[in-house]
């Protein structure tokens, strides 16, 4: 029996944190896994921060992921990735939107950015995607979670025409074309580095 794969999604309030986690709990749940889901919503609903784990396989225990244990990273900006990157563990893929987001308190000038966070991740082994350049191809800006999850797929191995229809059953009607693009240029993407 094969151990629990777990994912651990991350970003800000908006962004389709909860929506991507969504998605990947169904598709795993399509290709025949078992799957668990936590999330933490913060104050998502102000640009604050979202963590959603997602363990799947032939039998998961817990939804917990631990710090070191995390097989995938997936953040939709840079800043929260240098926030979760200890939950990653040696060998691990982190999946970064090439995106930093200005969290309220930097907005005010009470706090300051990372420094170097995009070289730091760089550094870390991270693999950078322009989920918005990707998103705004497909068609729809807001489908950045979804070309994420493109890129995330080439870890995967669920099968592109599994997502499609995880996909299409999921997003609203008028959206579903330029989401299943979406997919597939973050899929492309990853498959060309």
């Amino acid at each position: 029996m094969s151990a629990a794969k777990t994912v651990l999604l991350c970003g800000v309030g908006g962004q389709g944190t909860i929506l991507a986690a969504d998605l990947l709990a169904r598709a795993a749940l399509a290709a025949g896994f078992e799957v668990k889901v936590s999330e933490i919503h913060g104050m998502a609903q102000r640009g604050g921060a979202v963590t959603t784990v997602v363990r799947y396989g032939e039998s998961v225990g817990t939804m917990v992921a631990d710090l070191g244990e995390t097989d995938c990273i997936v953040s939709f900006e840079t800043t929260e990735a240098l926030r979760n990157i200890g939950f990653l563990k040696s060998g691990g893929y982190l999946l970064v939107a090439d995106e930093t987001i200005k969290p309220l308190p930097v907005a005010c000038g009470r706090a300051s950015m990372p420094a170097n966070a995009r070289q730091k991740l760089e550094d870390a082994g991270a693999v950078l995607i322009p989920a918005h350049d990707l998103a705004v191809e497909a068609g729809n800006a807001k489908c950045e979670n979804v070309a994420i999850l493109g890129a995330l797929e080439s870890q995967l191995g669920f099968g592109a025409d599994l997502w499609q229809e995880v996909i299409a059953g999921r997003v609203p009607q008028k959206t579903i074309e330029a989401n299943c693009k979406a997919f597939d240029l973050g899929l492309a993407f990853a498959n060309q580095g």
